[in-house]
């Protein structure tokens, strides 16, 4: 076992199973699942169960109850189940590329973290997608794309398949090798030195929160938005709120002023 993906879910059968497929053809092997449950009903683990008996892949399901938008805390419980010394992180809403894990662990450095991105698709594409488009990787095809609608933008960039290019644009981008909760890796140890999410945190920015402290620990970042790719489903964020974002950048702001690398409010208590 050499890498152990984290992604959250709740209560999003639908999207999650399409995820698990598509980590069920990646080309990279060594893996196993942490599903980090924040609470779904019952339906979720009946799938879960069910992908698991059909799915040559370990699948652990973290769980807890539902009481509210707990990311931070069920990723941190996710964490210390990880077999693997090295973590991918994304969501229970993003497809990987048949590729994604290759990616990461052609990259993953240590004293680094990889910093990846997404693709962006409305409802109505995200709806489309079945099981067999993603096992033929049709849906990662731009022309595929383009016939459910898909608009022309710079950002469908990110489909052309050539390394070359894929490195020459995580050069020149200019947006910044954060942690993403989306698409992002590091070693556990690391993580564990900072103590992992802060869980005073709710949505807005917990992720980048974390890279921020793995920065002032003096771990790097490596830009991999165009080499590692997915595709990130639409949905509604009834969770988001004005009161958790503020809360959040104030917790962010007192991480970078005070260069903390610990938060009392994480792993260990």
């Amino acid at each position: 076992m050499e890498m152990s993906v984290i992604f959250s879910t709740y209560n999003s059968e639908e999207w999650l199973e399409k995820v698990i497929i598509g980590f069920s053809v990646q080309t990279f092997k060594k893996f196993e699942i942490i599903i980090a449950d924040d609470g779904s009903r019952n339906a979720t683990k009946e799938l879960i169960d069910n992908l698991k008996s059909k799915i040559d892949i370990p699948i652990i399901h973290v769980w807890h109850p539902d009481n509210g938008f707990q990311k931070s805390q069920i990723l941190n419980k996710a964490i210390l189940a990880a077999n693997s010394e090295y973590l991918v992180f994304t969501d229970g809403d993003c497809i990987p590329k048949n590729n994604f894990l290759e990616q990461h662990n052609l990259y993953r450095k240590k004293g680094h973290f990889l910093s990846g991105g997404y693709f962006k698709l409305p409802m109505d594409i995200s709806k489309s997608i079945t099981n067999d488009d993603i096992i033929s990787q049709k849906c990662f095809d731009l022309n595929w794309l383009k016939s459910k609608g898909l608009k022309s933008s710079f950002k469908n960039l990110k489909f052309t398949n050539s390394k070359w290019f894929s490195n020459f644009m995580n050069t020149v981008t200019p947006t910044n090798a954060s942690w993403n909760g989306h698409n992002a890796s590091g070693w556990k140890a690391d993580l564990v030195a900072i103590n992992g999410f802060d869980e005073r945190m709710q949505y807005g920015g917990q992720d980048r929160e974390l890279g921020e402290r793995l920065v002032n620990f003096g771990i790097k970042s490596i830009q991999i938005r165009y080499s590692a790719l997915c595709l990130h489903l639409d949905h509604p964020r009834g969770y988001a709120t004005k009161e958790s974002i503020v809360k959040n950048k104030n917790i962010r702001k007192e991480t970078r002023t005070s260069n903390k690398r610990w938060t009392d409010f994480g792993i260990v208590k």
